[in-house]
């Protein structure tokens, strides 16, 4: 992960105070997103993407 994608990452994971499996999943995502692209580490658009699919799956299966 490069510095940009993990000064993102801290940021999200204070600003919306999450747990420690959803910083897993989101980092899961991200570098399944990167996969998808083949860059060798993950950048900020990954973690910035793999947050939007977080706050969906938030949106969509919470009460």
């Amino acid at each position: 992960m490069d510095d940009s994608a993990s000064v993102l990452l801290r940021a999200v994971f204070d600003k919306l105070g999450l747990s420690a499996r959803a910083y897993d999943r989101i980092l899961k995502v991200a570098r399944t997103i990167a996969d998808i692209e083949q860059p060798e580490t993950i950048h900020k658009q990954h973690i910035a993407a793999a947050t939007q699919f977080r706050s969906l799956d938030r949106k969509y299966w919470t009460k």
